[in-house]
């Protein structure tokens, strides 16, 4: 039984999944509120799913690139529960998932790219064969310095059409497609440490230079 959930996006999402199919899958309604919204969100689709977290076996993770905030609420929690319940916790890069997604659902057929909103004007992106492999990246860029004529998955496509005119497939991921790919090998599955790709907005102050 595998606790799915995603906090990359401006939204949170998590799913069950019970090793064959996903018995909940959820999307917060606010956005940039992942600290409030995540621990309600599990607990609802637990019951949804009609599963106590002591039935867990597995816990799946995204782990960005995303927003340095958002990543930790979700990464922390996630480590938190997996420490707790003894079980393993799974990272899967947040574009991988959506870059499965879309080749599961026939969204694309050939190469293609997922970007998705990095703030200040840039796109978080990389790029996949037919196969949903990634083959470059993740970067984060400005729109026009990675403008494709390629299909295009994710919010990045939608934001920036100017430099994206193909989009195509889900926009943000889903943590029903996170538990999917974790439980049928469709990403790789990678440490559950945050991708941020920048530094993060808030830092500890550096002391002083000293006066000679």
């Amino acid at each position: 039984m595998l606790l799915a959930l995603d906090t990359s996006s401006p939204t949170v999402a998590v799913a069950v999944h019970d090793g064959t199919t996903v018995l909940a899958d959820l999307r917060s309604e606010q956005a940039m509120r992942h600290g409030e919204q995540l621990a309600p969100l599990i607990e609802r689709a637990l019951g949804d799913a009609g599963v106590d977290r002591r039935d867990l076996t597995g816990i799946a993770v995204g782990v960005g690139p995303g927003p340095f905030t958002g990543l930790r609420v979700g990464l922390v929690t996630a480590r938190t529960l997996g420490l707790v319940l003894g079980i393993p916790v799974h990272g899967v890069c947040s574009l991988d998932v959506l870059a499965a997604e879309a080749v599961a659902t026939g969204a694309v057929t050939d190469e293609f790219a997922v970007a998705t909103d990095a703030r200040r004007k840039e796109v978080y992106v990389a790029t996949y064969d037919a196969g949903g492999r990634r083959t470059s990246g993740p970067d984060v860029e400005r729109p026009a310095a990675v403008a494709a004529p390629i299909p295009v998955v994710g919010e990045g496509a939608v934001l920036y059409p100017d430099a994206f005119p193909t989009p195509v497939g889900p926009v943000r991921p889903s943590a029903g497609w996170l538990a999917t790919a974790v439980a049928d090998g469709l990403a790789e599955v990678v440490a559950p440490e945050p991708m941020y790709l920048r530094r993060p907005d808030a830092e500890i102050p550096r002391a002083p230079k000293s006066v000679t």
